[in-house]
């Protein structure tokens, strides 16, 4: 049984960035029946409605949230056989840690996500942002995803396909139409990872690109490389209490990205470089972290009480008295400075509750 619904509860002491005012009404659900009943009381009542999860990629305004809270407390997992040999399917509740599902796939040899080691949050947030790290995206494995189809008034379960899952996107980002009540995952029984994709954390277990290693070993060096950046939930550590990566990777046509070389070589000098990794339809990726580097925001920046990850500069922090007003601020600076340098504008990744960037 979840506990009662309660007034003015702050929201920052349920952000890992530990910011936001109050919610005018705050209801727990530790069951999905009572997610939906929640929403859907919401709903009938025609109150303003934010569902949260870990809260670890949400950017709340000073003001709180004038509407109802459900937080989402589930935790189940029910295991089932896979739709292909070799295979298994995981169904976990929206509100489960996201990185203790991780850790319990690993254990019970089970690969697919064991790169996706270490990310805060919960389950019922990975489908939204379609959560993505060394090399793996949560759209890779993702078998179904069961929503309260807020429209419909009614529980689904909707394909892949349907989720229009791209890079950090897919059709619950932006809509408040579903609402994530369980993701079903397809994972391959075997103690190996999948094939290592990405650069950096191959080198790091000294393997080749595409090989595959213990998924144990995978997970935790992605730990490791992660604690490194400040990307790993620890109370004792300032630079955690952010929202992760502020900013995405800039997706840029050819044309696009023909500028901002040009615009490196005439800032940084003609050896100037700037990381480009191919998308489809001729379009490149290129670095976030780089561009605000290299436009002057390093490690540890900051004229406020907010401050760029002293370990990450993807990373905007609270290390501790900052409000979201200080954040935007710092954030809006990073945006107009990697603009006017580089000609790219940054998007932010979290979601914003009251206020925008």
């Amino acid at each position: 049984m979840s506990a009662a619904p309660a007034a003015g509860v702050p929201l920052a002491d349920h952000t890992t960035l530990r910011l936001g005012g109050p919610a005018a009404r705050f209801v727990p659900a530790a069951t999905t029946d009572e997610l939906i009943a929640a929403v859907a009381g919401a709903d009938a009542a025609g109150e303003r409605l934010l569902v949260l999860g870990g809260g670890s990629n949400l950017v709340v305004s000073d003001d709180g949230f004038d509407g109802t809270v459900v937080r989402v407390d589930t935790g189940a997992v029910r295991t089932g056989a896979g739709a292909a040999e070799g295979t298994v399917r995981l169904r976990a509740d929206a509100g489960l840690e996201w990185d203790r599902f991780v850790e319990r796939c690993v254990a019970e040899g089970y690969s697919g996500v064991e790169c996706l080691s270490g990310i805060p949050g919960r389950v019922g947030a990975t489908p939204i942002q379609n959560v993505g790290a060394y090399g793996q995206s949560v759209s890779e494995t993702i078998a179904e995803v069961v929503v309260f189809d807020r429209e419909r008034g009614e529980r689904r379960a909707m394909a892949p396909a349907e989720c229009g899952f791209a890079y950090r996107d897919s059709v619950f980002k932006g809509s408040d139409r579903y609402v994530v009540c369980e993701v079903v995952f397809e994972l391959e029984e075997s103690g190996l990872s999948a094939p290592v994709a990405y650069a950096e954390l191959a080198r790091r277990l000294g393997v080749g690109q595409g090989e595959r290693v213990p998924a144990a070993d995978a997970r935790a060096t992605v730990l490791e490389l992660r604690r490194g950046k400040g990307m790993v939930l620890d109370p004792d550590d300032p630079d955690t209490r952010s929202a992760g990566s502020f900013f995405t990777n800039p997706i840029l046509t050819e044309a696009e990205f023909e500028e901002l070389r040009k615009r490196a070589a005439d800032h940084l000098g003609p050896d100037a470089e700037p990381p480009a990794f191919p998308e489809s339809g001729g379009r490149v990726k290129t670095s976030a972290a780089w561009l605000i580097d290299k436009a002057g925001f390093t490690k540890g920046y900051g004229t406020g009480p907010a401050r760029i990850s002293g370990k990450h500069t993807l990373a905007l922090t609270n290390p501790g008295g900052a409000t979201t007003r200080d954040l935007l601020a710092l954030a809006r600076e990073v945006r107009a400075g990697v603009a006017d340098r580089f000609g790219v504008t940054l998007v932010n990744e979290p979601v914003m509750v009251g206020v925008e960037l």
